[in-house]
């Protein structure tokens, strides 16, 4: 704020608690009591009433007739109540207004000039404080920024050390572990190289290491040949069983065709038997040459020509299931 603001805000203050003071004391008011005693209200009217500071207000409203505007009030003049008096003063019988004004006009020019010097006194005085002010708010300022750039390369090099330690120290990790690494590495190296061949050895001795064309033909071949000798055995099998039955079949009705007697003057007719199966298509047509009628032989010629095909195809067959053993055992 400016001074002189300031100091004129102090003066009108000054004034305006004079003015109150002035005014409290021109107010009329009850004189102090002697020393002693003290002011009693004493109630004097007819009837009693409550005494208080503040003045009882009633609003009260009237109406007034409409009347006619009326001239306005002359001036007062008040009327003459002493008698006039003149006096003649002639030029130069009072003062000389050159001599009794000069040391007026000296005093109040004193006083003039003395004034503007004081304030301009006080406007050089302010202006240099003001001026003291800016240089030392600029120096303050620059006193500031020097700081913060110290503060601020100060922390820059804090960081960098910081930076520069944990560099320091991550590189000295590495190498560490570089150097475990390499000596790990070593010790593998020398721990495996005997290891490494006894593993495989025991490996391969176990079966982990194998030929895939033998593991292929053990694991797919094989049972595959297996299977499809199992087969051809059952188809085997059952083709001799169904031959044997017919075998026992046809040896069963030759046998009762011969055993009865036949009549030495009538020939018997031939007896019709049923033709085989498919399976065995060789055997049914010897079975039907040998059931041809021999009504012009003997019966002994008969049972020795109906014996001896019999024995041909049991040996045929013999012979055939030799065979047959045979291939399947060289399989």
């Amino acid at each position: 704020p400016n001074p002189l603001e300031i100091q004129r805000q102090r003066e009108a203050r000054k004034r305006a608690l004079a003015r109150k003071r002035a005014e409290e004391q021109m107010q009329p008011r009850t004189p102090e009591p002697v020393e002693g005693r003290e002011h009693i209200h004493v109630q004097t009217e007819l009837y009693l009433e409550e005494i208080s500071d503040r003045i009882i207000e009633v609003d009260t409203e009237c109406q007034t007739d409409a009347f006619l505007d009326r001239p306005p009030t002359p001036l007062f003049i008040p009327a003459k109540t002493g008698k006039d008096v003149a006096t003649q003063i002639e030029e130069g019988e009072l003062f000389d207004f050159d001599v009794e004004v000069k040391p007026i006009l000296e005093v109040l020019i004193g006083k003039t000039v003395e004034q503007a010097l004081l304030e301009v006194m006080e406007e050089e005085e302010l202006a240099q404080l003001w001026a003291h002010q800016r240089a030392y708010a600029e120096l303050r300022n620059a006193e500031l920024a020097e700081v913060q750039r110290l503060e601020e390369q100060d922390r820059r090099y804090r960081e960098e050390k910081e930076r520069r330690r944990l560099q320091h120290m991550q590189m000295l990790q590495k190498q560490k572990e570089t150097t475990e690494k390499i000596a790990a590495r070593a010790f593998a190296q020398r721990y495996l190289a005997d290891l490494i061949p006894s593993v495989f050895n025991n490996l391969r001795e176990s079966g982990f290491f194998y030929d895939p064309i033998e593991r292929d033909i053990e694991t797919e071949f094989l049972p595959w040949l297996m299977t499809e000798v199992e087969e051809t055995l059952e188809r085997k099998v059952l083709g001799r069983t169904m031959l044997d039955s017919l075998i026992c079949t046809v040896v069963e009705k030759r046998l009762d065709v011969f055993s009865r007697k036949p009549l030495s003057d009538q020939t018997e007719a031939p007896v019709e038997e049923p033709r085989p199966t498919d399976a065995a298509p060789q055997v049914a047509g010897e079975t039907d040459a040998a059931d041809q009628p021999v009504a012009e032989k003997e019966e002994t010629d008969q049972l020795v020509a109906e014996e001896q095909p019999s024995r041909r195809i049991s040996f045929q067959l013999e012979e055939s299931d030799q065979a047959e053993t045979e291939d399947l055992e060289t399989e």
